[in-house]
């Protein structure tokens, strides 16, 4: 069983940065592909970013490309999102999530969430 803990989330102005942390508890953390997704009040979960086992290739949705960043420290079992030039459509709740593959993370196990807010 892998525990998620997502972390730095929080209150930033349109144009801000932050940077969201995942810690997994499993020491077998170098086996899973990482991902990020994010849900909206009144809205689907949607993927913002992932990175494969190695850290090797990443992958954004098309709203956050050029702006956020996944990276990952197999050492400290932790995966980032680096988020800047925030806007308020990124307010939403950001979930970690953690799989065997990119493609199978979404069946695999998910943290509790943080909470994004972007005022305007």
């Amino acid at each position: 069983q892998v525990q998620l803990v997502e972390s730095g989330g929080g209150l930033v102005q349109a144009g801000g940065s932050l940077r969201l942390s995942c810690a997994a508890s499993e020491r077998t953390f170098s086996i899973y592909a990482m991902g990020w997704f994010r849900q909206a009040p009144g809205k689907e979960r949607e993927f913002v970013a992932a990175i494969t086992l190695s850290g090797g290739n990443t992958y954004y949705a098309d709203s956050v490309k050029g702006r956020f960043t996944i990276s990952r420290d197999n050492a400290k079992n932790t995966v980032y999102l680096q988020m800047n030039s925030l806007k308020p459509e990124d307010t939403a709740v950001y979930y970690c999530a953690a799989g065997p593959t990119i493609a199978t993370m979404t069946e695999g196990y998910w943290g509790q969430g943080t909470q994004v807010t972007v005022s305007s």
